[in-house]
């Protein structure tokens, strides 16, 4: 079951990340935004997040705190779930993602579509 209320908006970005790691360093990154909500994005990365890890995203013109709540390595990389911190909520007017599709206008519009396109209708 889905517990998730917000809706997620499928994306494609390039930002900056920061972190740090287990020995207290601090990383930085590019990593790619995959989706994105009110409260939380799943990004791409090269390595691992711990998770409960304090994690910066960077936008132009501000940041995103979260932390993480999920790692998992699929054949490309890493994916990391991030849940936004109480005040860093995500807002299309602050940032909006250079690629941005919201899957249920597609569903919407297909289901529009579909009396058109059914040969069996």
């Amino acid at each position: 079951m889905n517990k998730r209320i917000e809706a997620r908006l499928l994306c494609a970005d390039l930002v900056d990340v920061e972190w740090k790691d287990p020995n207290g360093r601090i990383r930085r990154g590019v990593a790619n935004l995959e989706d994105i909500s009110l409260s939380g994005a799943c990004l791409q990365v090269e390595r691992p997040v711990p998770l409960g890890t304090a994690f910066r995203i960077a936008y132009p013109t501000g940041m995103l705190m979260g932390k993480v709540r999920y790692c998992v390595f699929r054949e490309i990389g890493y994916f990391l779930g991030v849940e936004f911190e109480p005040g860093h909520r995500w807002s299309q007017k602050q940032f909006r993602p250079q690629h941005l599709l919201d899957p249920r206008r597609l569903v919407n519009r297909a289901a529009d579509n579909s009396d058109a396109t059914d040969p069996l209708v």
